[in-house]
């Protein structure tokens, strides 16, 4: 495995994200962010390439898609030792991405607050579980962090050597299928209070 060049930023949980990407930027991995993430991001130093940047296509429909286009997904899900992949992604001029960094919209948090059924449908994250389950899908490759208590290993892992083992990108894309599964039960649970 190479080294992580390039990481996608995008959190709803906030905490501690200031630091742990400045201590990517310091180890010479580029940062791609979007929205609030990205504003965040800025405003406490740190270099950010923006995904409509990367892209070439800006947010749209209020934000709801954003990280839904080939040059995200194509980036995460190609096999890095599979000649055909990398043809295809460099004749597409897609970047690769290494690392992602994503928690889901608090569902939870806002049906307790609000409990109407539009604002909750509006919760509903679509692109960071997209983001997470590409991933997961492909930890051989990517290292995906969905809960801050891991920057700490990501970050001790890269500073050795470079990457993450395999053995933590296995342990991080299965706390991925947790989450995912859990978010996704929560939503049919939800959604199963009303009667249209």
């Amino acid at each position: 495995m190479g080294r992580i060049e390039r990481a996608l930023i995008s959190v709803t949980d906030k905490s501690g994200i200031v630091d742990f990407a400045k201590e990517l930027e310091a180890l010479g991995i580029e940062i791609v962010s979007t929205g609030g993430t990205a504003r965040i991001l800025r405003e406490g130093g740190v270099k950010v390439v923006d995904v409509s940047e990367l892209t070439g296509f800006p947010e749209i429909l209020g934000g709801r898609v954003k990280t839904l286009h080939p040059k995200i997904h194509g980036g995460l899900l190609f096999k890095r030792d599979d000649e055909e992949h990398v043809k295809t992604i460099k004749e597409q001029g897609i970047k690769p991405i290494d690392l992602v960094v994503v928690n889901l919209y608090a569902f939870d948090k806002v049906v307790k607050e609000k409990g109407d059924l539009d604002t909750a449908i509006e919760n509903i994250d679509i692109g960071g579980p997209t983001l997470l389950r590409a991933s997961a899908k492909n930890f051989k490759y990517v290292t995906v962090v969905v809960d801050p208590a891991d920057y700490p290993l990501v970050l001790s892992e890269i500073k050795a050597q470079g990457n993450t083992t395999l053995k933590t990108r296995f342990y991080l894309a299965k706390k991925v299928f947790k989450l995912t599964s859990e978010y996704d039960r929560m939503i049919f649970e939800y959604l199963s209070t009303f009667e249209l």
